[in-house]
């Protein structure tokens, strides 16, 4: 059993190929067309200057995309040869015997620890939540410290450094 798909059935690999031969197609298109055009437009005498400057973007646009594909096609083979030259670790199967009925782990041969009851722990302290503190009740010195905290403070004028 391989531990990796083979490049051959792989979806993104041949979704490479197949834009990348779409790109180099269609790019082609634009740049035969482009040159067609503008060789009927050279001709022309009566052509405009816009007939004549359109058609040289429209090559370097069909060149573009073509130069794309091209680069698509070398991935493509790049990819190709990585697949080729690395090795896939062989991965060893057990086939499992349905009609047997021997135990396939080993037992062990030690005798088990003999049974110990757990030992009792000391009861935990927990508070119960359905219990109100009435509003009226003093806060806890940590809780009225942290409450005095957030209190502004009246500037009694007498800072020295100030001045």
């Amino acid at each position: 059993m391989k531990t990796r798909p083979r490049l051959v059935t792989s979806i993104p690999f041949w979704v490479l190929v197949v834009a990348s031969l779409a790109a180099i197609a269609g790019g082609l298109a634009i740049v035969l067309n482009g040159i067609d055009a503008m060789e009927q437009v050279l001709n022309d005498p009566n052509a405009t200057v816009v007939q004549v400057y359109v058609g040289q973007s429209w090559v370097v646009v069909g060149a573009a995309v073509l130069g794309a594909g091209a680069i698509g096609i070398a991935l493509v083979l790049a990819l190709g040869a990585a697949a080729t030259l690395t090795r896939r670790p062989d991965v060893a199967i057990e086939t499992i015997d349905w009609n047997s009925d021997d135990e396939t782990a080993a037992e062990s041969t030690a005798p088990a620890a003999p049974f110990a009851p757990a030992t009792t722990a000391a009861p935990l302290a927990v508070e119960d939540a359905d219990v109100e503190t009435p509003s009226t009740a003093t806060a806890p010195p940590a809780a009225a410290a942290a409450a005095r905290h957030d209190e502004p403070t009246l500037d009694t004028g007498d800072d020295a450094t100030r001045r």
